[in-house]
């Protein structure tokens, strides 16, 4: 669907796929540790074996036993502070309840999962000791050339994983998997002997075209046969694929790694050699042949390490492969009764949330695990509702069911969920949003709707559309607009150098040719410098000005534009779209740019609310004494700043 500005705060930190967006970064940063998102789910594993949790101070400092969390019964329940705002407390069973309305299901297939491996490693005499997990986290930080020490406190700085949380659901699962699957993971000379081929042999350097035609295919390779210079130029002006835009380049061709017959015929041409039409799928390649690079030299002294690097990494591959095997395995032969998800099961076991193999784990423990996991996100978005809360009570104002609803039917229109008679279509747009995110009505009206609600309330009275808004609203939706080439640089210097090449040399084609070349911006950079048209009251006013001053033909100035440097080539004018500004064009326009001036002003009416708050966090250890609040949102503003969309017709 098409995006448009209409979308809902969110005082939780997003749904729950948004907020572990880390964890797949993880997954691909370690290469190994793919597996863990097809074990857990969206949400990470604990990666020492499942212990018992007490209840415990509002910044925990878990431990660890060899034994699993689900052997004991759950502690009693003491109530505790985990933050205050403006003297406010939110105590840990409200944070608690909190994390398992959104995590909960989650987090208790991935602690089933921990079971599953732990028993299993019982059953097998598998055990991974602490000097196990010292070793391996050695080891990866040598494979990215650092000590142990900077390789966790890179992980804590950019991924936010603190080293224990990386010993106990990264590197211990890992192990636990590889030794549990150790029979079917061993890599044989052969597959060591290809996968060296892949990395240090011999490749090839090429252009392709691709199409999807056969015959097309025929016609390209005889004007190619015939003019082999040309290639591409042929590629860029008939490819298909992506790389089109770069004249037919691909990456070098290796062994191994891709289409049998790709490879055999790329290795077998000889330099600007054009291959045969090869059938791949549903398509029809063509390959000419650049060069043909020789291996890579690796010297003795070096073989053995580089030989225990890719021995490694055809290992991570062959255990995320045989992963699934395994669990299902463990899954088949394990008796697994969750009750948390089963509203008739948790009334007949009060206070249990799973039994795994005869073993409880408590409902007391999926939320201290859900806590530890997702309860500083969590706890930050109960801040902000807190502060809406009493921000609300203060002007006695509360949110209804009414305005709920009327909230979400503004976003499937704005979303462009639309039913033929032109009304919302509410059905529709709860279904896929939730789908999408991965959510349920209940938490997405509560995360997303709710705060939206809450804001428009408190600064709905600030905002008016005013005749210039309109006037401004239109030129720039409907007016004329700049077409021009575009260079994007984060260099100075080298705008500078760029620029006096395009006054030298002032045509379209050869200032394509610098924006391919050094443009930053891919849009620009792969399309030869067009980008869209620049259009009046956009958002971008010194860029905008120097755009419009421009005749077809002539080059602007070096425009700075946040952290980088604009050269713009006029080519033209477009026409305007609609000439006058009729009633049905106002209508839509007033909507669209109250929208976007109400949203500016629940954003300002936050940060507002935020900086002038006394919150004291217990769970991480902050404070925060009131400050000098920033100025509230005045009415009307300045339509510059508020760049509105194209309203639908």
């Amino acid at each position: 669907m098409t995006r448009q500005d209409g979308g809902h705060c969110r005082t939780s930190g997003g749904f729950p796929s948004l907020r572990l967006r880390w964890c797949v970064g993880v997954v691909v940063l370690l290469g190994a540790c793919g597996v863990l998102r097809y074990m857990w789910g969206v949400s990470s594993a604990e990666a020492q074996p499942p212990r018992e949790r007490q209840r415990v101070p509002a910044a925990p400092a878990p431990t660890t036993s060899s034994q699993p969390a689900a052997a004991a019964d759950a502690p009693a329940k003491v109530p505790q502070v985990v933050a205050t705002v403006n003297g406010q407390p939110i105590t840990r069973q409200e944070l608690a309840d909190e994390c398992l309305r959104t995590y909960g299901a989650d987090v208790l297939e991935s602690i089933v999962n921990k079971h599953l491996i732990w028993q299993a490693c019982q059953a097998q005499g598998v055990n991974i000791t602490d000097q196990d997990v010292e070793e391996e986290i050695g080891r990866m930080a040598t494979k990215f050339g650092l000590s142990p020490g900077r390789w966790l406190g890179l992980l804590q700085q950019e991924r936010d994983i603190a080293p224990e949380q990386y010993r106990r659901e990264i590197i211990w699962p890992t192990l636990a998997l590889r030794r549990l699957a150790a029979k079917e993971i061993v890599v044989s000379p052969d597959e060591l002997r290809e996968a060296m081929e892949t990395e240090f042999g011999p490749r090839v350097k090429v252009r392709a075209i691709t199409v999807s035609s056969k015959p097309r295919a025929e016609e390209l390779r005889a004007l190619a046969v015939a003019q082999p210079e040309q290639f591409g130029a042929l590629a860029k002006e008939h490819s298909e694929d992506q790389s089109a835009s770069v004249h037919g380049l691909i990456p070098p061709i290796r062994r191994h790694v891709g289409d049998e017959n790709i490879e055999r015929t790329a290795f077998s041409l000889k330099e600007g050699e054009i291959s045969p039409v090869i059938a791949v799928a549903n398509q029809y390649v063509i390959l000419q042949c650049e060069k043909q690079l020789p291996e890579t030299y690796i010297a003795p002294q070096f073989r053995a390490d580089a030989e225990n690097r890719i021995r490694d990494r055809v290992q991570d591959q062959k255990l995320r492969s045989q992963a699934a095997t395994l669990f299902q395995r463990l899954q088949a032969a394990a008796q697994v009764v969750n009750v948390y998800n089963d509203a008739t099961l948790r009334q007949q076991m009060p206070g249990v949330a799973a039994t795994i193999n005869g073993q409880k784990i408590s409902l007391d423990q999926l939320a201290e695990e859900c806590i530890i996991r997702n309860g500083k996100a969590v706890l930050d978005g109960e801040i902000n509702r807190r502060l809406l809360q009493q921000a609300l009570k203060a002007k006695s104002q509360q949110v209804a069911e009414s305005d709920i609803d009327q909230e979400i039917a503004r976003a499937a229109d704005a979303y462009g969920y639309v039913t033929p008679g032109g009304t919302p279509d509410i059905a529709r747009w709860l279904q896929d949003v939730t789908k999408e995110e991965g959510s349920t009505i209940e938490l997405y009206v509560r995360d997303a709707v709710w705060p939206s609600v809450a804001l428009k309330k408190l600064v709905n009275q600030q905002v008016e559309v005013t005749e210039d808004d309109i006037q401004k609203g239109f030129v720039s939706n409907y007016g004329p607009r700049v077409e021009v080439l575009a260079i994007v640089l984060s260099d100075h210097r080298q705008a500078q150098k760029v620029w006096e090449m395009a006054r030298d040399n002032p045509t379209d084609q050869f200032f394509g040719e610098l924006a391919h070349q050094y443009s930053v911006d891919a849009v620009s950079r792969e399309n030869f410098g067009r980008v869209p048209p620049v259009r009046q009251h956009g958002g971008r006013p010194e860029l905008e000005k120097e755009a419009f001053g421009l005749k077809p033909g002539e080059l602007s100035g070096i425009v700075a534009s946040e952290d980088n440097y604009i050269i713009m080539r006029c080519t033209g004018f477009t026409t305007p779209v609609v000439a006058n500004l009729d009633a049905e064009v106002r209508q839509e326009l007033v909507k669209d740019i109250h929208e976007k001036k109400i949203r500016l002003a629940m954003a300002a009416e936050y940060d507002r609310l935020r900086a002038a708050a006394q919150i004291e966090n217990y769970l991480v250890g902050t404070f925060q004494s009131p400050r000098k609040a920033p100025a509230a949102a005045a009415p009307g503003g300045a339509t510059a700043a508020v760049p509105v969309s194209s309203p639908r017709r």
